[in-house]
């Protein structure tokens, strides 16, 4: 055995200073406290202008790539100008979801309380794996899991976690669903089944399924799609009959999943029926209510997702309805053993190791952002009464604009209860997505082409908490003229 010692300490590291800290990474209290409060003013004068502005970008792309190539990272660059840059290149080159003419997406204008929380976290830069380093932000997000569990009806027991997005929240979904499907998939995957894996979802869910299968490493044929009734919601017959006949061909079902709020339509699949389905073929019944979910928040409303109280999990996006930041979903589920199951992991430089408590046993991350006190802020300053006022403002505000166009001759292809319109314009006002493109160009309001049961159809989902009447107005005259 070679006998290693260490090398002399120098008497010149012995006696050199600590350098001190990069300024410019680490400024001084006044320092940062100047910036600070000259970026709040830049941002709050940035803020009136996105919401009387145009709301898609005005950024020339190409000056914009020049400027941004003269970063070449050699050159440090003082703080406040690059700040206020930036703060510009955003005002001008995104679409703005702070803008109350902003229909399009699930997109939320952010709500204020959701904003307060981005910045508390980015302070305390808390690491959310183990309860050992983060014990308050881990039981605030435990907290407001549970309130979510049981606002849909779940068991007392219920648990689950945040996620990123509600791609990840359904990834777990399916990662559940096979684990529970057969005890050797957590070793083998899906060579552990007997036939190739399969799940059910209406041929109108959200797409991003596609690549969860394909990362669950089942593939992307795993997924079926299922026909709808002619009115955006999954079809349970054809839901029964495709599970039957995937079993005669000695495939195997896992999971069913119906969709609560579908992104094109804003329907809800028939939650209870297809739970009947699941259970009945003992397959996994999650619910991807990643929108649709909000209307938990109203009691006016909740009785549109009956049945969501019988799912094994939910997903649920509080940065769609609820108005948080992006991204902010929510994986809930009644089966807390199997979760901690799934992700299990074990390893001896994590301060704690608590199965059913610490976020990294629990979910597919790791390290993550403190990303629930989002929602806890809000619902801690609006209550659930705050939550549901939002909520179904929205609605009213969908409401008004189906009163508008109606009385002008446009056609409403779908029938939700929730705060989605799919509006067919009279014939004489030309070809849907050409008239779409010609909104969206002007610059006025933000509306999306969509296909709704096999029709062209102008999409229109209030996102924003702030819409007024004559927001209203303002995209209802856009869209009618000729």
């Amino acid at each position: 055995m070679v006998d290693v010692q260490p090398a002399p300490v120098t008497d010149a590291l012995m006696t050199d200073v600590l350098p001190a800290p990069v300024a410019a990474l680490f400024p001084g209290a006044a320092e940062r406290a100047r910036v600070e409060d000259w970026l709040g003013r830049e941002l709050a004068a940035a803020l009136l202008l996105i919401r009387s502005g145009p709301v898609v970008p005005t950024l020339d792309m190409r000056v914009f790539r020049g400027q941004l190539a003269e970063f070449d990272f050699a050159t440090p660059r003082a703080l406040e100008p690059l700040l206020h840059w930036t703060v510009q290149q955003m005002q001008h080159g995104i679409v703005q979801m702070g803008n109350p003419r902003y229909f399009g997406l699930f997109n939320p204008g952010a709500a204020f309380p959701a904003l307060c929380a981005d910045r508390i976290a980015s302070l305390f830069n808390p690491q959310l794996a183990s309860s050992a380093s983060s014990p308050v932000p881990v039981e605030i997000e435990s907290h407001v899991i549970r309130a979510m569990a049981r606002r849909a009806g779940l068991a007392a027991d219920a648990t689950g976690h945040f996620a990123t997005g509600g791609s990840e929240a359904n990834y777990t979904a399916l990662i559940c669903a096979l684990t529970a499907a057969h005890p050797r998939f957590a070793a083998e995957g899906a060579r552990a089944f007997p036939g190739a894996p399969r799940f059910y979802t209406s041929r109108e869910c959200h797409i991003a399924w596609l690549k969860i299968a394909h990362q669950a490493g089942v593939g992307r044929d795993a997924l079926r799609l299922i026909d709808t009734d002619g009115r955006g919601r999954m079809a349970p017959r054809a839901l029964a009959d495709a599970i039957a006949k995937d079993r005669a061909r000695g495939e195997v079902p896992v999971m069913v999943v119906a969709t609560a709020g579908t992104t094109g339509g804003g329907m809800i699949d028939p939650l209870e029926d297809c739970a009947g389905i699941a259970r009945a073929a003992k397959l996994w019944y999650h619910v991807d209510a990643a929108w649709g979910g909000g209307a938990l928040a109203s009691e006016r409303l909740r009785p549109l997702l009956a049945g969501i109280e019988l799912a094994d999990s939910i997903t649920i996006d509080a940065h769609k309805w609820l108005a948080t930041t992006m991204g902010c979903a929510m994986f809930i589920t009644g089966h807390g053993a199997l979760l901690s199951e799934v992700f299990h992991a074990s390893t001896s430089f994590m301060p704690s190791s608590l199965a059913a408590t610490d976020p990294y046993l629990n979910s597919v991350q790791w390290s993550r952002r403190f990303i629930g006190l989002r929602l806890f802020l809000a619902l801690a300053a609006a209550g659930w009464r705050g939550l549901s006022a939002h909520v179904e403002r929205s609605v009213r505000v969908i409401e008004r604009v189906r009163e508008k166009l109606t009385a002008r001759g446009w056609e409403i292809a779908n029938d939700s209860q929730l705060a989605v319109l799919d509006a067919v314009p009279p014939a004489d006002h030309g070809e849907v997505r050409a008239l779409v493109r010609r909104v969206v160009a002007s610059g006025r309001a933000w509306v999306a082409a969509t296909s709704f049961e096999g029709r062209d159809v102008v999409r229109i989902c209030a996102t924003h908490g702030e819409t007024s009447e004559a927001d209203i107005d303002e995209l209802v005259e856009e869209l009618t003229r000729r």
